[in-house]
This record gives C-alpha cells, structure tokens and sequence, in this order.
C-alpha cells in the first residue's frame, strides 16, 4: 500500500528558502515516477517537478525552473524538493505524488500535502 507522507512547509517571506520532504513507503522507490504537484487556491493541480522512473531525469515546471531542485534518498525513501527564490505566486498546496510508470501523473497516488504560503 502507498503512503506518502509530506512535510515542511510552511510561511515564508518573498525571496526566502524552504525544503519539502516526502517520506514513502509501501514500495520500491526504482519502480515509480516520484516527483512534486501543487494546488493554489481556486487553481488546478500544477506539476512543480519530477524524478522519472527508469532514467532518473529530473525535469522542472517553467514557473520553477532554476529555483527548484528535486532530490531522493533511496536508503530513506525520501523526496525533497529545495525551493529557493520564493514568490507569492508559488503559495499553495504542495502534494508528493509516487506514480507506477514512466513519468509522474496528477492520477498516481497522492499524499497529505503540505502548505507552503508566500508573503510578499
């Protein structure tokens, strides 16, 4: 059975820095696509990043591109999204997503998210 479990957000001025985490189990990290989706109020579901499953590519959304980074601890079983250069529009639900294919997908499965709210 799944589980993904996220954590680490939180409030943070305009500018400012935060990691996520996302700790999985219920599966072997090699077989799924793992990677990062966010909400903002009123908004659809938004793919932030990803780490795919057989090459490990990891792979950015424009918005994000060059302030984000995704990394994985196989041995822990864990996904971290660093976020740097924060901006009010990247306030909202953050959701770790562990997808049994190639690439993630907003349909693979889907923990707690986390809240990340940016003050400008």
């Amino acid at each position: 059975d799944v589980q993904l479990q996220a954590c680490g957000g939180g409030l943070v001025q305009a500018g400012g820095s935060l990691r996520l985490s996302c700790a999985a189990s219920g599966f072997r990290f090699d077989d799924y696509a793992i990677g990062w989706f966010r909400q903002a109020p009123g908004k659809e579901l938004e793919g932030v990043s990803c780490i795919s499953k057989s090459d490990r590519r990891t792979d950015y959304a424009d918005s994000v591109g060059g302030r984000f980074t995704i990394s994985s601890d196989n041995g822990k079983n864990t996904v971290y999204l660093q976020m740097a250069n924060l901006k009010p529009e990247d306030t909202a639900v953050y959701y770790c997503v562990a997808t049994k294919g190639f690439y993630c997908s907003p349909r693979g499965a889907r923990g707690q998210g986390t809240l990340v709210t940016v003050s400008s």
